[in-house]
């Protein structure tokens, strides 16, 4: 499951539906100079985020892809 999916099962919306909103949401955020830079983090699934929002994961960095 990539980003794109990730994101869709978040939402309940499907893969192509996220692709199309990053496509459109990127150039309007470049417009006005915010960027989003490349996480480390790699999510696979909802669960794998829900793990790590959990009190005993704020004690953990991510590290920076800069």
């Amino acid at each position: 499951m990539g980003t794109h999916d990730l994101l869709g099962a978040l939402f309940g919306v499907t893969r192509s539906t996220t692709s199309r909103a990053v496509q459109e949401v990127q150039p309007v955020l470049a417009e006005h100079g915010h960027t989003i830079p490349p996480s480390t983090a790699r999510f696979r699934t909802p669960a794998d985020v829900a793990a790590f929002l959990t009190p005993e994961s704020a004690q953990r960095k991510i590290k920076s892809a800069c």
